[in-house]
Parts: C-alpha cells; structure tokens; sequence
C-alpha cells in the first residue's frame, strides 16, 4: 500500500468518525471550537479526500491495464506482442521505446498544452459509450494521427534525423502535410491479428 494510499485512508477515517462523533454529540456545535471542527469534518477533509481520489485516479487513467481493463480495447493490447518487427506499436512496446506501464497514454495523448486535459475529456466520453454500449468496431481516433506524437520523442534522435526518408520529407512532416504513417502504416491492425504469431515475453531465448 502507498504513502497515499495510506494518507488517503486515514483521512477517510478521521472523517467518518468526526462526522459520528456529531450525529451522536450534536451540542459540540454550541461551542466556537466544535463549529470550526464540524467544518473541517463536513468540508475540510472530504474536500481533500475529493481531490487526494482524483489526482490517485488521473495517475491511475495513464496505465497501460487501465486502458486495456475496457473490453473493446482488448484487441490493441493484443496487438502489442504481435511477433513482427513492422508493426509500429507492437515493436515500440516489446523494445520499450515507451514506457511499458503508459503505453496506450504515450503515443495517444495530445501533445499540446491542454493536451492532458483534452485526453481526460475524450477519456470520460469512452466510458460513456463503453457503459452504454454504443463505441465504434472497429474503435475510431477522433481525428487523424498527428505527426506531433511522434516527434515528441523522436525529433532530434540520431535514428531519425539522419535516415534519407526522413531527411527528404521533414518540412512535410513537420508541418503535418504528411503523415509519418503514409510509410509507417502498419499500426494496430486488430481485423488481422490471427494472422500473426504472438511474442511471449515470459519466453527464453
């Protein structure tokens, strides 16, 4: 159990029984002394259990397993350990070119300065449609993959600045005219995953 988790917990304590503590002793709030800790246990500390919850459920929304726990979004998870070197997620994910616990948050997030707001946005919509049932099938982006999210790590690499493609193309690819998955373009492919053998990751060599 975490230091927060734990801070959390005792809050929630400290709360519950101040808050019995007044139904059984009402006349406490006679007293300058017992209005100011009523306040504390009915405002002060669910406040900060409201906003203690948040930030440890924020953090929560950017691992891999949270996204991979809604069941449409299993396929992608899939996709992750797909034996072929081609596969553009699956070969980030197995040479941890992205941070393994934040794979899905990392090259889906909005690379701006709302970015992280607007990805929790978007976020409440899919468990929106996932309870009602009514998401896309296959899943949709919003919008088209922007270049951003993958210059975010990979401009000024070596491995990128230096190929010839990249080189001939960089003003496109920097302005979004063109795509990095006009040659990068096989990514998720979640309809053909039965075609390709799986990386087992507890396998060795």
């Amino acid at each position: 159990m975490t230091g927060n988790v734990i801070l959390l917990s005792l809050l929630g304590l400290a709360t519950v029984a101040l808050i019995a503590a007044f139904v059984r002793r009402p006349e406490w709030t006679d007293a300058v002394g017992g209005r100011i800790l009523a306040f504390v246990a009915l405002f002060a500390l669910p406040g900060l259990l409201f906003l203690g919850g948040a930030d440890r459920h924020y953090e929560q929304a950017k691992t891999t397993d949270f996204c991979l726990s809604c069941h449409v979004i299993e396929p992608y998870g899939e996709s992750l350990l797909i034996d072929q070197p081609r596969f553009l997620p699956a070969a980030h994910f197995q040479n941890k070119l992205i941070p393994i616990d934040k794979a899905c948050y990392t090259c889906h997030t909005s690379y701006t300065m709302f970015g992280d707001v607007d990805d929790k946005i978007r976020g409440v919509r899919h468990v929106w449609h996932s309870v009602l049932g009514t998401w896309s099938d296959p899943v949709k982006l919003y919008q088209p993959y922007e270049n951003r999210s993958c210059l975010e790590c990979h401009e000024g690499a070596r491995s990128f600045e230096e190929f010839s493609a990249h080189k001939r193309f960089r003003p496109e690819l920097m302005s979004e005219t063109k795509s990095c998955l006009m040659c990068h373009n096989l990514v998720h492919e979640v309809t053909k995953l039965d075609r390709f053998e799986r990386w087992d990751p507890e396998e060795k060599p």
